[in-house]
């Protein structure tokens, strides 16, 4: 067995399900060989509700066990009586309130294999109970690390009684294993700690605080006075210090004193006082010249609506500005080939400026540059928005191309959801709609949609989705040299997953055990993933293998050619993916909670043609019978898809960009 994860399970009933789920969900099947894991839980008979989650855990799974101590609890010698029962190769020891994150085990073991360290570090954040991500504090401490059992047990570390007990035997294990050159780190965030409106004991103001220092004293006692550790323990203490949800302001001269930390308190005060002086001074400073920079700039940009328009520039933009995407990239391909004397220019944000490819002219949003264009151009297309508020001008051109056939509701629609429109002012979205000249359209049920959730004067474009032509039409041996570029060996099976995001969640969270399905379904599987972009660039699976992580890819189309069937959600990628006539899988594990937070406009479910794309599955088991049983390719599958097809593919012969183009701009007479 490779990973033992100890959990202190201490007042921690509505946080360590999850805890635990985030374990127990990336085990494989079976794991209780020699890769595998097991789950110790260790509480008190006073922690009922707790002990009650962890027993339910362990009815389910003999890989889990729950101790109950007797005594007062002391998280250190709960930690300690764990580590003693455990029966793995590492050592973890997750908080009750924390979270392994979605892949981090198959990059942990990977790395085990490649290095057998003594201690592994692993790289940590943090959220706070809005759910707001923040970096982990460098601050060494036992849920980050991963532990050898052996040398845990030569060294004859234990934790220490009251707070701060992994103190010293968590600065003994990175100092040992630093001198035997057995330490190793793994920059990839595996661990989260989920800080707690309540607070704990351990964050809650108070003199148990001042523990801290005893600590320190005795692991400098313990290691010879090692430079290493007063440099250590002037950090901690400083830090310690600072926090006001640890030391009291009454208190901080008597821990100043007490610690022992150079210099006087009075002069740390001042330091401390001119630290958080300069930080607001920056902040103001900062904020005082973007407020500026952006009145200027609007002030240039009002003055440039008295320019004249360039007939000859178009300038592109696509979801919210992360560069040459969607259908605003192949109307620009098009526009290049049709009417070449028209110049078109990207608006990109400066984070996603190295997305952009070479050659391609862009402006960055809000500069000079961007407010110039933005002023004098005659052309504008977008699939979102462009930013800043521009002013429309007479003789302008603006055509809303949208990123996708509507499932879940838009627009006006959205008005029945409190929930999901907290911030959204309906008034601008309106006013948006009012400036747009050309609303595109894949197929009728977006026309409808749009008709009704965008109330403007525009003219639809009936005409379909100019990113999908290269999927009507696609060039011979594309697919092969695709799959090539992925890695992917000839004659695999590959299954796309690329669920969409819920507005009720953070963080790409799947409801799929990423690495079991490919197992379950044969070597000759290959799972591509693909996390919504509102997730970043990845997915946090694991490299390589038969789970390739596709986040990053560039081109969703490219991936769709790659692919032998999709299986998706919510996403909108299905109507697409329809162009290619390829099984479309409708995995729906929260269907309910979906419909009720967002609202949708097709039911999946129905198993109406028309409504639902394929074979469907609510459950991971269901999911894999579907698979293995060959469902998703059998007749009434196809019979489906055919009629979802017609429905919503009836405008996708590979023509659209053309016909957009022609529509849009002064085509030449060939």
């Amino acid at each position: 067995m490779l990973l033992s994860v100890v959990v202190p399970a201490h007042r921690v009933q509505g946080y360590l399900r999850e805890a635990l789920e985030s374990v127990t969900g990336q085990w494989p099947p079976g794991g209780d060989g020699a890769d595998g894991q097991e789950l110790v839980v260790v509480g008190t008979a006073a922690d009922g509700l707790g002990l009650a989650v962890a027993r339910e855990f362990a009815e389910r799974d003999p890989r889990v066990r729950v101790l109950v101590l007797e005594g007062p609890w002391d998280t250190g010698a709960a930690r300690d009586a764990g580590a003693a029962a455990a029966r793995g190769t590492y050592l973890l020891f997750l908080d009750g309130d924390g979270l392994l994150l979605p892949g981090a085990w198959a990059e942990i073991s990977a790395r085990l294999a490649q290095d057998r360290p003594d201690v592994l570090r692993l790289g940590h954040d943090r959220t706070d109970w809005w759910g707001a991500e923040q970096p982990g504090d460098a601050l060494p401490a036992a849920r980050n690390q991963l532990f050898r059992r052996a040398f845990w047990d030569t060294h004859r570390l234990r934790f220490t009684e009251g707070p701060y007990g992994d103190v010293v035997p968590v600065h003994r294990a990175l100092l040992l294993a630093s001198d035997a050159g057995t330490l190793a780190s793994l920059d990839r965030v595996c661990v989260r700690r989920r800080l707690r409106r309540a607070g704990t004991s351990a964050t809650a103001p108070g003199r148990a605080h001042f523990a801290v220092i005893d600590a320190y004293d005795r692991l400098a006692a313990g290691t010879g006075g090692d430079p290493r550790i007063t440099a250590a323990r002037t950090a901690h203490l400083s830090a310690v210090l600072d926090d006001p949800g640890r030391i009291a302001p009454g208190d901080r001269r008597r821990f100043f004193r007490a610690a022992g930390l150079p210099g006087r308190y009075s002069v740390h005060r001042v330091r401390r006082a001119a630290r958080a002086g300069r930080a607001r001074a920056r902040a103001a400073a900062r904020a005082a010249r973007k407020s500026l920079r952006a009145r200027v700039m609007r002030a240039l940009y009002r003055a440039d609506l008295h320019r004249p328009l360039d007939p000859r520039l178009a300038v592109y933009g696509a979801y919210w500005n992360r560069g040459v995407a969607c259908n605003p990239a192949a109307v620009y391909a098009k526009a290049r080939e049709l009417v070449p004397h028209i110049r078109g220019v990207w608006v990109v944000s400066s984070r996603h400026r190295d997305r952009m490819p070479p050659g391609v002219p862009y402006v960055i949003e809000g500069s000079r540059a961007y407010w110039r264009a933005m002023a004098t151009a005659t052309y504008l297309v977008n699939n979102s928005s462009f930013p800043g508020g521009f002013t429309k001008r007479p003789g302008q051109t603006y055509l809303q191309t949208h990123h996708g056939t509507p499932l879940k509701t838009m627009g006006l629609d959205q008005l029945p959801y409190p929930a999901l429109t907290a911030g959204v002012s309906h008034e601008r979205i309106l006013a948006h709609a009012d400036q747009w000249d050309f609303s595109l359209s894949a197929n009728p049920h977006s026309t409808e949609i749009w008709d009704r959730v965008y109330p403007a004067p525009y003219e639809q474009l009936a005409y379909g989705y100019p990113r999908n032509d290269v999927l009507c039409a696609p060039a011979p041996g594309r697919a092969g040299r695709i799959r090539a570029e992925l890695g992917i060996a000839p004659g695999a099976t590959v299954l796309l997953y690329a669920p969409t995001h819920r507005d009720y969640r953070r963080g790409f969270l799947p409801r799929l055990d990423l690495e079991r399905l490919p197992r379950v379904l044969g070597p000759g599987c290959v799972l591509l993933v693909r996390a919504h972009y509102f997730y970043g660039s990845r997915a946090g699976t694991g490299a390589g293998g038969r789970v390739i992580d596709v986040t990053g890819h560039p081109s969703v189309e490219e991936l769709f050619l790659a692919a032998d069937a999709l299986i998706t959600d919510y996403s909108s990628l299905m109507f697409d993916f329809a162009c290619l006539d390829r099984p479309i899988i409708a995995y729906l594990p929260d269907w309910e909670a979906y419909r009720a937070a967002r609202g949708t406009y097709v039911d999946l479910l129905s198993g109406r043609p028309g409504d639902t794309p394929g074979a469907v599955a609510t459950t991971e088991e269901e999911l894999l019978e579907v698979l293995r049983g060959g469902a998703w390719r059998s007749p009434e599958a196809d019979a489906l898809r055919a009629a979802f097809r017609s429905r919503f593919c009836p405008y996708d012969d590979g023509g659209a960009a053309e016909r957009v183009v022609r529509r849009v701009f002064p085509v030449p007479p060939e």
